[in-house]
């Protein structure tokens, strides 16, 4: 598919410097730009490499002038966010590319399952009893879809995903292969004999509108109720949320964190890798947490920030810090002060 730069100048509401019949039908980081594909800049770090892609439409900000080198066989494309604007080009692009609708052979889908227009199911996919799939729903090859699921509009489940039963996914959601909604929770009860009992998970997961899930996290299902990731979330791989956890609406989440069963976590947060957040807690909105943090208690001042395992407040964080680096030198400057204590006493029980 072969686009002009007059018609992405058009699509972005864009200015052309250059050539307005200039045509791409690839993208290309600026780095490895080849003739015939687009590419963006948005970080001023990258700007030496303007003057050497041989990218032929490049997405800039209103605001650059390039310098008198520019290849002659680059066009620019002025938009007030570069970043932003390519985004939207890669969304365009990933909708261009995806699977047209149809159930593939091969597939299993219930006779009682709803499916509605528009919905792609791939071969080897497996819909169970009572599910839902509204428009535009793509379903991809060695999927789980269990009873009574609903999954809403445009929202896409790759390949190898297991969505248990009873569990609601939103609409215009991304799920990743490996992903796991729905899995038991970890509710397990020492018995008179000291043993473990299971305790049974009979709640489901709710995934609210426009969340993304990443590769190979699991969203653990309710012992009674549902958890619940709400709207705009996003979770990066290889994440682990426990039963009954709540995540507020445009949360995010890098790879590795794990939340523990019933912590209520706010809206607008932002979480760095590798952090955990014990059970039973309730985080303010717009509280950030840096990577390998270790939350043992919860937090009522929105937009704090912390730091550590066990975290508190980043500025006391960095203080401390700073003391720790110091600690050698410290070491041996009381050494050095006990020493010259000792010889003071000395002194003094000589001259005594």
């Amino acid at each position: 598919m072969e686009f002009s730069a007059q018609q992405i100048a058009g699509l972005l509401e864009g200015d052309i410097v250059g050539d307005s019949s200039a045509t791409v039908s690839g993208l290309s980081k600026i780095e490895e730009g080849k003739t015939g594909t687009l590419s963006f800049l948005a970080n001023p770090k990258y700007e030496e490499h303007l003057y050497t892609t041989e990218a032929s439409i490049v997405i800039v900000g209103k605001d650059f002038n390039p310098q008198d080198n520019l290849p002659a066989t680059c066009t620019l494309i002025k938009v007030s966010e570069p970043y932003s604007a390519f985004s939207k080009l890669l969304e365009m692009y990933d909708q261009a590319v995806a699977k047209q609708p149809k159930i593939e052979e091969g597939s299993h889908v219930s006779s009682t399952a709803k499916v509605g227009e528009d919905v792609y199911i791939g071969a080897f996919a497996y819909v169970g009893e009572n599910v839902t799939i509204e428009n535009g729903a793509h379903i991809y090859p060695h999927s789980y879809v269990g009873d009574n699921v609903k999954i809403g509009e445009k929202s896409v489940v790759y390949s190898g995903v297991h969505i248990y039963r009873d569990c609601q996914i939103g609409k215009s959601c991304t799920i990743h292969s490996g992903a796991i909604i729905g899995a038991d929770g970890f509710g397990f009860a020492p018995n008179s004999e000291n043993n473990y009992q299971k305790v049974p998970q009979i709640g489901n997961v709710i995934l609210e509108d426009h969340v993304s899930i990443g590769a190979n996290t699991t969203v653990d299902r309710a012992t009674l109720g549902s958890t619940v990731v709400k709207k705009g979330v996003k979770l990066d791989n290889l994440i682990q949320i426990g039963h009954n956890v709540v995540i507020g609406e445009n949360t995010v989440m890098a790879a590795q964190v794990g939340v523990a069963g019933s912590t209520k976590l706010g809206k607008n947060m932002m979480i760095g890798g590798q952090a955990g957040i014990v059970g039973h807690i309730e985080m303010a909105d717009g509280t950030m947490i840096g990577a390998q943090s270790g939350i043992g208690k919860g937090t009522k001042k929105e937009g704090e920030m912390l730091l550590g395992s066990p975290a508190f407040a980043a500025e006391d964080y960095k203080k401390s810090y700073m003391g720790f680096r110091r600690l050698p030198y410290i070491l041996n400057k009381l050494r050095e002060l006990e020493a010259e204590l000792e010889e003071i006493k000395e002194n003094n029980k000589s001259n005594g």
